[in-house]
């Protein structure tokens, strides 16, 4: 599992197209897919964003943070464009940092992307969720360029151990409040 910047640094041409069409309508926009608690799929849009190296994106206490904070295996797929056959998907586990500068730095990029001057209401109650790549997918035209980090099974083990502490977040995060 690799960080966006060591993802870029390992395959710089792919990591260039996946944020020209991350970005491609002026903002970070995607499909995000968590894996609900029966197993089944959940898709939701989001807004990734490019920040320091790390693809994050922040989200409400909701469905899909759950899902995340239970099971933390996360597809993303940019959004279809009518002009191109063009699309960008990638897989990996999410991560949950707690660096109140980071999330500071992540939230301005969300803000200056929209050219909002402050921030929307709650909008200091969203997660910070960084998303580590594991695999990804690029095509184009019918053509498909796919890419895996070189060992994407070593996180299985310790897995039990993992769920109960992505419980225990979940616990801190809806039972306490976020501030700027």
């Amino acid at each position: 599992m690799l960080s966006w910047g060591r993802f870029r640094r390992s395959a710089p041409g792919l990591a260039s197209s996946g944020r020209a069409l991350l970005y491609r309508s002026g903002v970070g926009l995607a499909y995000l897919g968590t894996v609900r608690a029966d197993g089944g799929p959940r898709v939701h849009p989001v807004s990734p964003l490019l920040v320091e190296d790390g693809l994050y994106t922040l989200l409400t206490v909701s469905p899909k943070l759950e899902d995340l904070l239970r099971d933390d295996r996360f597809a993303l797929h940019t959004f279809p464009l009518h002009d191109g056959e063009e699309a960008f998907y990638l897989t990996g586990r999410a991560r949950f940092p707690r660096d109140q500068a980071l999330r500071r730095s992540v939230a301005a990029a969300f803000l200056a992307e929209r050219g909002m001057s402050g921030p929307p209401p709650g909008f200091g109650q969203h997660v910070l969720v960084e998303l580590h790549v594991e695999t990804c997918v690029l095509s184009r035209a019918g053509e498909q360029v796919t890419w895996a980090a070189a060992d994407p099974h070593r996180h299985e083990v310790g897995r039990h151990r993992e769920t109960r502490h992505r419980e225990t977040r979940y616990r801190e995060y809806t039972s306490n409040s976020h501030s700027e």
